[in-house]
């Protein structure tokens, strides 16, 4: 996530504490796809695909998938794909203003309905997504590397696929794990029907690894790659963490009006005790918790008319 729905203009000064990587060793690749390089191992076993920049702002998943190619990837099983998406916005960021450079002409995390990729629409990022999808589609498993803006505990997003949740939990890095129905503005990647599909085994997360531009950032996603990668067998274990808490979205809050202001600068994974707190008022609307113990899931602090403000969810056990 990013500041997509957010007045550019009106936002605070964000510290980039991240330089960003020199991709030029990797994007010649070895698929015949721009930034997108597989290893195989001589050893049958999954494929597994790790992509950066879905938005060309959120610079840790490039340096991570940067340091993986430097150290020389050697999958003991399987196919491992490394993949950085959206080069275009990338080759546009510019640390004095580091959050202009999220897409070019829209955002590419909402491109992935069949019927936007098999139709006639043109853009910077249905064009790389047409061209990549075939690549993605051959991948048993995806891990979509993504920051945030805005404040808030690291977490796992894994749509509504019940593969893709079974994968998030058994990654148990972040240590939250969220199924949710994605945004009204169009489908993530996540929400592609492969990965919904009763049938197959396909599966794909989103990881939101902590804030943008920030060295915690780049360690959260390196853990959740290293978490994955020794869940397919590519690598050795890695040390387990407690079991990961899991939580379903109750409700989307869509930002109704221009004037949505939340009552406080809330942080995300805050836990909100008592059922009908008051959150915010979006022009005379007032929204309030649904519920007891209501999780708030990545709060965009300056929010714009027909974008996302905050998801509120519910723990629950996983099924």
């Amino acid at each position: 996530m990013s500041a997509a729905g957010s007045d550019t203009a009106s936002l605070p000064r964000f510290e980039v504490r991240l330089a960003a990587p020199d991709l030029a060793p990797w994007l010649p690749g070895n698929t015949g796809i721009e930034g997108f390089i597989t290893f195989a191992a001589p050893r049958s076993g999954p494929h597994v695909m790790v992509l950066a920049l879905m938005h060309g702002n959120e610079i840790a998943g490039a340096a991570v998938l940067d340091a993986l190619l430097r150290e020389g990837p050697r999958p003991a099983c399987g196919r491992l794909t490394l993949g950085f998406v959206n080069l275009a916005a990338y080759r546009r960021f510019d640390p004095e203003n580091p959050v202009a450079s999220r897409f070019v002409d829209e955002d590419l995390n909402r491109v992935w309905d069949p019927a936007a990729l098999e139709g006639p629409r043109r853009s910077a990022e249905l064009d790389r997504a047409r061209a990549i999808w075939p690549l993605i589609a051959e991948a048993d498993w995806v891990i979509d590397l993504h920051s945030m803006l805005w404040p808030s505990d690291p977490l796992v997003l894994c749509g509504q696929g019940a593969r893709s949740r079974a994968l998030a939990m058994a990654m148990g890095t972040p240590a939250l794990v969220v199924a949710d129905g994605g945004h009204a503005g169009g489908r993530r990647l996540i929400d592609h029907p492969r990965f919904l599909a009763e049938a197959g085994d396909a599966a794909a997360v989103l990881v939101e690894a902590g804030q943008h531009w920030q060295e915690d950032t780049v360690r959260q996603m390196r853990a959740s790659v290293d978490a994955a990668l020794a869940r397919a067998g590519m690598i050795g274990p890695v040390p387990p963490g407690a079991p990961p808490r899991f939580a379903e979205v109750s409700r989307v809050v869509t930002a109704n009006t221009g004037r949505f202001a939340f009552v406080r600068p809330f942080r995300g994974g805050e836990v909100i005790r008592r059922r009908d707190t008051l959150l915010a008022r979006d022009g005379a609307a007032e929204i309030r918790t649904p519920h007891d113990d209501c999780l708030l899931i990545m709060p965009s602090l300056r929010t714009s008319r027909g974008h996302t403000a905050v998801r509120l969810a519910r723990f629950a056990a996983p099924e």
